[in-house]
C-alpha cells in the first residue's frame, strides 16, 4: 500500500497486499480484504467491509450515510463480497436500522453511475448496468440483470436470473427467470438466452417457459396460476422458487403484457 497521497485512517483495517491510487480517503472502521485495487478519488466511509480481489474506480463513494430522513445516525455497514467490479461514480449507501447493513455479493459487476441505497441487497453474480437507481431495501437476485437506466422503486424484490430492460420503470417485483419490459412494465418473456449461457438444459428452459405460460397467458389470476402449477407440474428447484417468489410478494408481481 504505502500510498502517501491517500489518506487512510490508522485505525482501518486493509490487507497487505491492497493497492491504493492517490487522493483516496479511507475512513475508520473499514475492512478491505486482499488483492482488492482501489482506484484514484475514492471514498470509503464507515461500516464498509469489501472483500477480497474486488476493483473500486475511481469516483466511487461506499459506505456514506443513508439518504433517509429517518437515519438517526445508527451504527450500520456496507458489505461487499469478493471479486466484485464497482466502477467509476457508483454511491453505495450503508444500512439503517431496518437491518443495519447495505449488502453487494460476491462476482458482482456494478456499471458507472449507479446508485445502491440503504439496505439493499444484490445478489452473487447480479449485473447492474450504468445509471440504474435502486431505491432503499430493494433486493435483487443472483444472476439478475438489471438495465442501463433503470429505476427500482423501493421494497421492490427482483427475482434469481431475471432481465430488466434498460430504462425501465419498476414498481412490482419481477419473479425468478423472467424478462420484464414495456411501460408499465410486464412480463415479455423468460430469460432464455441468460439461463442458456448458465448451462440450464433445454428441458429445463421449456419447464420454466410452460410455468409462465399459465401463470401469464392462459387467463388465469395468480392464485389459480399458482394452483394449477403446484397439481400439474413436477416439483423442482425453479418451479418451487417461482411459487415462493409469488406467494411471498409483498407488492404484487408485474402483469403481463400478452
Amino acid at each position: 500500500m504505502n500510498q502517501p497521497l491517500a489518506y487512510v485512517h490508522p485505525d482501518a483495517k486493509i490487507a497487505r497486499n491492497v493497492v491504493i491510487e492517490p487522493f483516496t480517503t479511507i475512513h475508520n472502521n473499514v475492512t478491505i480484504g486482499s488483492g482488492t485495487w482501489i482506484g484514484s478519488n475514492v471514498t470509503i466511509m464507515e461500516g464498509a467491509i469489501i472483500g477480497e480481489n474486488c476493483r473500486v474506480f475511481p469516483g466511487a463513494v461506499i459506505s456514506a450515510i443513508p439518504q433517509d430522513l429517518k437515519f438517526e445516525g445508527e451504527d450500520s455497514l456496507t458489505i461487499i463480497g469478493d471479486n466484485t467490479t464497482i466502477r467509476e461514480c457508483v454511491t453505495i449507501n450503508r444500512g439503517t436500522k431496518a437491518s443495519g447493513k447495505t449488502v453487494v455479493g460476491s462476482n458482482c459487476l456494478i456499471m458507472a453511475c449507479a446508485h445502491i441505497a440503504h439496505d439493499c441487497v444484490v445478489g452473487d453474480n447480479a449485473i447492474i448496468v450504468n445509471g440504474v437507481l435502486l431505491a432503499g431495501h430493494v433486493t435483487i437476485g443472483e444472476f439478475a440483470v438489471v438495465g442501463g437506466q433503470a429505476a427500482i422503486h423501493q421494497f421492490i424484490n427482483v427475482g434469481e436470473h431475471a432481465m430488466i430492460s434498460g430504462g425501465s420503470l419498476v414498481r412490482k417485483d419481477v419473479p425468478p427467470y423472467a424478462k420484464a419490459a414495456k411501460e408499465p412494465l410486464s412480463y415479455v418473456g423468460i430469460n432464455s438466452i441468460g439461463l442458456r449461457r448458465r448451462n440450464f438444459s433445454s428441458e429445463k428452459i421449456t419447464e420454466i417457459q410452460e410455468i409462465y405460460r399459465i401463470l401469464y397467458q392462459k387467463n388465469n389470476n395468480n392464485s389459480q396460476a399458482l394452483d394449477i402449477i403446484e397439481a400439474e407440474l413436477e416439483a423442482t428447484k425453479e418451479r418451487d422458487n417461482i411459487i415462493t417468489f409469488i406467494r411471498g410478494s409483498q407488492r404484487g408481481i408485474m402483469k403481463g403484457y400478452f
